[in-house]
């Protein structure tokens, strides 16, 4: 619960369609200036949530609290929150200038002050050199950034991105993030973006919620999202993860490749842990402890490093490319037990 009046705070959120619980009793707190990142599959509920807070949808019950204000039932044209769609949705008979300008002359601001706040966009987000341009001379990038500019200019305290880089190519797309991030930490602006893209949500968020069937199922910091992972399921949609199913008794976790030691006794008997592909160390000598001997199943070149699958157990470990392997090779697997998340499954 927000109490300094700061920030957005969603409480209760529920949404149906039907029989479809498309948001179940979603409570949130999102800070002030935070970048805020709602991923997610398809069809998890996200884009839905992110319609309600901007006021395109109206919840079956809860809150959204606004700096302190109830704008649950305020409309959305006089909600202080812009939205950035993945069409970007610019005006194609409109210059870049006018579609910039359009919501500050709908809303009657003088002309003076609507110069003067488009010019500034516009050099805010380096696109003071084409303000007579329409949206179909400009790139992919550069239409992406007219629609960031068209939403910053009317100054919301909330800025909504929905899947805003899903079409832009892969390289353009790394570097749109960065600038991203960059604005808004520039800006000091709250930014809630919808992704289901995970390095996407990893490279730009202070916090990240992942949802599943309508629920925020963990949330917190990049770092702790992706390190300590409380299920298979974002163990695995979050980056890759190596699941070992298997039994802890007498003080070690036993498992079809062998007996490993955890850095505590976990919550259950029988259950799973996850070890990032990246945190495997592989070693031509026997490690001290939880050291696992196999052989190199299949290797895949990926540029920077090596995605290597070692049998048994299919365990995938990834490699810098300055050491060459070949298939069959015989090494010894590295499964530090601070290393080893144990999962509440």
């Amino acid at each position: 619960m927000i109490t300094d009046n700061k920030g957005l705070s969603l409480q209760g959120i529920n949404k149906t369609y039907g029989k479809v619980n498309a948001v179940k009793d979603v409570t949130l707190d999102i800070n002030s200036g935070e970048f805020f990142t709602l991923l997610g599959p398809s069809g998890c509920g996200k884009t839905t949530l992110l319609r309600m807070i901007a006021g395109l949808e109206l919840q079956d019950s809860g809150s959204v609290i606004l700096e302190g204000q109830d704008i649950t039932r305020l409309p959305a044209i006089k909600r202080q929150i812009n939205t950035v769609f993945q069409s970007y949705a610019l005006f194609p008979h409109l210059n870049i200038f006018e579609n910039i300008a359009f919501g500050l002359r709908s809303r009657k601001v003088p002309e003076k002050e609507v110069q003067t706040r488009v010019q500034e966009a516009l050099d805010m987000l380096e696109l003071g050199t084409m303000p007579n341009r329409y949206p179909h001379q400009l790139s992919g990038g550069q239409n992406q950034r007219v629609a960031l500019a068209r939403a910053l200019v009317n100054e919301p305290k909330v800025l909504l991105l929905d899947e805003p880089m899903s079409a832009l190519d892969a390289k353009l797309r790394a570097q749109v993030q960065v600038e991203l991030r960059r604005l808004q930490q520039k800006l000091g602006h709250t930014f809630i973006l919808v992704t289901h893209d995970q390095d996407e949500a990893l490279v730009v968020s202070d916090r990240i919620a992942v949802m599943k069937d309508g629920q925020i199922i963990q949330f917190g910091t990049p770092e702790e999202v992706y390190d300590l992972p409380k299920n298979r399921f974002i163990a695995q949609f979050l980056g890759a993860a190596n699941l070992l199913a298997g039994r802890f008794h007498d003080g070690m976790f036993h498992t079809d490749i062998g007996p490993l030691e955890l850095e505590g006794p976990p919550p259950w008997e029988r259950g799973v842990i996850a070890i990032r592909p990246e945190w495997i160390k592989l070693s031509d000598t026997k490690p001290e402890k939880n050291g696992i001997k196999a052989k190199v199943s299949e290797i895949i070149y990926r540029g920077t490093n090596l995605d290597i699958w070692f049998e048994p157990g299919a365990i995938r470990v990834r490699s810098s490319t300055y050491k060459n392997f070949k298939i069959g090779d015989e090494l010894w697997l590295d499964l530090a037990a601070e290393e080893l998340v144990v999962l509440n499954e």
